[in-house]
């Protein structure tokens, strides 16, 4: 493995103004220094609207709720051939839920990642926590500034402690700086000092309370508070907390012992102040912050510390190296400062013991602890690939899964029903709707409110519009149903296809076997009867197979049904027929050729086979499938579907593209659901392996679920994703999605009633 040339760091940079910017300057300024041949680079983050005067260093800008700006920020990276990524990571800096939308960048990279936490939470939103354990899954390793921060990435986000590096934050060199007070105006004062971007949560009104006790013992001390107010609190409520603060002061009587810096300042500013500083003070209200530049910058500038007890200073301030007080307490701020101030020793045996800890913590130094993390994430991600290759595991592995999101699927559905297709994540109006997509939909909404999970309640309106729309989609008079509509909310057809008929009825049979509503069983099973006898007539093998699943889900509620169970047969034993008729020792299949949907078609014998206790039918189910999986994986082990631009004819040459996401999900149930009737474990692992393409194990390695919109891209080109996100494609993998998920608690469940972990 040759030496790292080139690092990219995506964060915030000055002169945006908050502390993320403040630490990603610092860290590359210190690399920079010590690595002079490296090439050490920024991706920024905007926020909002906003653009900064970056420095050279800063060679792309990411708009914070721009998703497309994140895939860009992407392609850079990719095609500049980056060694490491390097993540200063905080959910607020990027834009989504929880700052998700940063997944669409992280999971389309090809170089390692080192992620920072800048925070961790005990007891994270779903949301949150989902976020973080995606991170942490692209990232090779994940640096923490605290080993508290360890502690609750091992306990409470299962990360193991040989992917974590605890690298302290970072404090200038030159903080040992002689003391400055007459510089400053406030010589012959006695001086306390918070500084940092004020916001409320760092209690300094608590500080302000508690000035009239200090005064009493000592009126030559004066409290300065250093600091422009954060730009996203001064965006949403003005100067309110400042104003509150300079208020309090005035009402106390303390106003005039009080100074008031509103300015973001330099390094070398603040080094002034600290040096003139003889007590600094962090009153912060968060117990949960597990850094702060602040206090680390006072630490290592050797000053007396008195904070409230949240963790990084319970961590930082540890064997004597400062002085903890309740949270919220005036009276104990003031007794330690009136301590302090009044015992020369004491004070300044704290700022000593704190300046010795502070000397690992300069730049220099962290820099370097860096440098030794990104080395390892390279080895390891060159190790990882090396396995991938000579095993060709990658695309069975589990990918770690996410929620489902119903985001899209709402922004594509209206009050008739869901629209088809999409430009980028924009519906068109112009191409309408389909009777194929709400039936996919609402079998989607169907399982979800079977699986009994916090989002059954949000499907239950999405549920009621596709049920009403494959209603209106059947032709009383012609007994089928029509597939396409126009914008206009006129039908296209008398009827529709055999396989959107059957489609529908795959929907309505599991409506009738699932859903806990009433009204949607009872008209659901009025649809479903009227609709079955068609079937008998059709030619299509896909339209036995959607009819044979609908079947099957029906029947889970009135298997009693001797007039379903007689069609199920009928059709089964077509689809076995086609096999007996077409399979050949290197073509165990149902037709002359690979086209859609394919792996339903197995999947249907396999279900049919299963209620029937029909063993050729299970074996041609099993056979048809094995053989499936094998032609659509690719030499370097990822799932590789039939591509629809050609398909795959007997004895011709396999369609390597389009590459759809239908096949995907079609792959993942038929797996499952022959590892369910089998109990063999290779089905799962050929269930993960198709699942794992959403998720960029294909051959571009690029991910097709998009997080940020809870959709899914419309396939795979030979160079490229297609962007747009239609509702066949985010269906696929909300359907494949929920399958996975299913399965895992099935196996958790499992696993726990036999004694084992999950």
């Amino acid at each position: 493995m040759g030496a790292i040339r080139t690092v990219g760091v995506l964060g915030n940079h000055l002169p945006r103004q908050c502390g993320i910017a403040t630490f990603t300057t610092h860290l590359t300024d210190a690399i920079a220094v010590e690595f002079p041949v490296l090439d050490c680079f920024v991706l920024a983050m905007n926020d909002g609207s906003h653009r900064h005067p970056y420095p050279a260093r800063v060679r792309f800008e990411i708009a914070e709720n721009d998703v497309a700006s994140y895939r860009r920020a992407a392609d850079y990276l990719n095609v500049n051939a980056v060694d490491v990524v390097c993540v200063q990571h905080e959910y607020g800096i990027f834009g989504g839920k929880a700052g998700s939308h940063v997944l669409a960048l992280l999971r389309e990279l090809r170089m390692p990642i080192v992620t920072t936490l800048h925070t961790i939470l005990g007891e994270p939103t779903p949301v949150q926590r989902s976020a973080i354990d995606e991170v942490a899954r692209l990232s090779e390793r994940l640096v923490v500034m605290s080993a508290h921060g360890a502690v609750l990435l091992r306990d409470v986000y299962g990360v193991g402690e040989e992917k974590i590096d605890l690298i302290p934050h970072g404090i200038p060199s030159m903080l040992s700086a002689p003391r400055n007070k007459d510089l400053l105006g406030v010589e012959g004062k006695s001086v306390m000092l918070t500084f940092g971007l004020l916001s409320p949560d760092k209690g300094i009104e608590h500080v302000i309370d508690a000035l009239p006790a200090i005064l009493a013992r000592y009126p030559d001390t004066v409290y300065i508070v250093l600091g422009a107010t954060h730009p996203h609190v001064k965006e949403r409520h003005g100067e309110t907390y400042r104003l509150m603060l300079e208020l309090r002061a005035q009402r106390l009587g303390v106003d005039s012992s009080m100074i008031f810096h509103d300015r973001f300042v330099s390094q070398g500013e603040l080094v002034e102040f600290l040096s003139a500083a003889d007590i600094y003070i962090t009153p912060y209200l968060k117990p949960e912050q597990i850094t702060s530049g602040t206090l680390a910058y006072a630490v290592g500038a050797g000053k007396a510390v008195i904070s409230t007890p949240y963790l990084y200073a319970r961590e930082l301030l540890a064997e004597g190296r400062g002085i903890l007080v309740p949270w919220r307490d005036p009276q104990a701020i003031a007794s330690e400062v009136v301590g302090l101030l009044g015992n020369d020793v004491k004070r300044l045996a704290l700022g000593e013991r704190a300046a010795a800890h502070g000397r690992s913590m300069a730049w220099p130094a962290v820099a370097r602890r860096y440098m030794q993390s990104v080395e390892r994430a390279r080895a390891e991600h060159a190790d990882r690939l090396r396995t991938v290759f000579q095993t060709k595991t990658l695309a069975t592995r589990p990918a770690e899964l996410p929620e489902i999101s119903l985001e899209h699927l709402h922004l594509m559905s209206d009050q008739t029903g869901l629209l088809q297709h999409a430009v980028f994540t924009v519906p068109r109006y112009e191409d309408g709707y389909s009777l194929d997509d709400n039936a996919r939909a609402l079998l989607l909404t169907a399982l979800i409110e079977d699986a009994g999970t916090e989002d059954a309640k949000a499907v239950r309106t999405l549920a009621t519009r596709y049920m009403a729309f494959v209603s209106h989609a059947f032709n009383q008079e012609r007994r089928r149903f029509r597939n396409f509509m126009s914008y206009s909310r006129q039908w296209l057809e008398e009827y529709g296809s055999e396989d959107s008929h059957g489609r529908a009825l795959w929907a309505l049979g599991t409506v009738v076997g699932r859903s806990g509503d009433p009204g949607k069983q009872s008209l659901g099973g009025d649809l479903f009867h009227a609709a079955l006898p068609a079937v008998a007539t059709f030619t299509s093998p896909r339209a036995w197979a959607f009819a044979l699943l609908g079947i099957d889900e029906y029947l889970r509620a009135f298997q009693g049904d001797s007039n379903v169970q007689s069609v199920r047969k009928t059709l089964a034993l077509r689809l076995l027929e086609a096999f007996r008729r077409t399979q050949s020792p290197d073509w165990p299949w149902f037709e002359d050729r690979l086209t859609y949907s394919n792996a339903r078609l197995s999947q249907a014998l396999l279900v049919s086979a299963a209620w029937m206790e029909h063993e050729e039918m299970l074996a041609a189910g099993t056979r048809s499938l094995a053989w499936l999986a094998t032609i659509q994986c690719s030499e370097d082990g990822y799932f590789a579907p039939i591509g629809s631009n050609g398909f795959y004819r007997r004895g011709g040459a396999k369609a390597l593209y389009d590459q759809q996401p239908l096949e995907a999900c079609g792959m993942v149930s038929a797996c499952l659901e022959a590892g369910r009737l089998t109990g063999e474990t290779r089905w799962t692992e050929h269930a993960r392996r198709a699942f794992g393409w959403f998720f960029g194990q294909n051959h571009l390695q690029q991910s097709l679920y998009d997080a940020a919109t809870g959709g899914c891209r419309d396939g795979l080109h030979a160079d490229r994703v297609n962007e747009n996100q239609g509702a066949e494609s985010t269906l696929s993998f909300l359907l494949a999605l929920g399958e996975m998920r299913l399965a895992d608690r099935v196996r958790v469940r499992t696993s726990m009633a036999q004694g084992g972990t999950a």
